[in-house]
């Protein structure tokens, strides 16, 4: 028994240290027949709004806003051109990437197609 839990320890350990670092890849295919597979196809695209975001930041470009036209995405793009330019802590794809995957979802909860 304690040989067992001896060895079931680290390997626990593992698993919990290595677990998150999943959270912060890419997320796999999306189910279509999924009620919010559209949210987390928007967000994906919100992401790469936000890593264009930054690079035109970083090159000195102007923000390119999107016209609002009542509809969820343009409303929550520009939200997030406005954080990236605003915020000099986001310094990195990684962060400029998390950041606008969180204010999408933030953005989409309770939103109903």
């Amino acid at each position: 028994m304690t040989r067992t839990l001896a060895l079931a320890a680290p390997l626990l350990a593992l698993c919990l240290w290595a677990g998150p670092a999943h959270a912060h890849g890419h997320g796999g295919p999306v189910d279509e027949s999924a009620p919010d597979a559209w949210k987390h196809k928007m967000c994906e695209r919100m992401t790469d709004i936000a890593l264009q975001a930054l690079r035109d930041r970083d090159r000195d470009r102007p923000a390119k806003h999107y016209e609002e036209d009542g509809g969820h995405g343009p409303r929550i793009a520009n939200r997030i051109i406005r954080g990236i330019y605003a915020e000099p802590q986001i310094s990195s794809p990684k962060k400029a990437a998390t950041y606008g995957r969180a204010v999408c979802m933030e953005e989409l909860v309770g939103v109903e197609r």
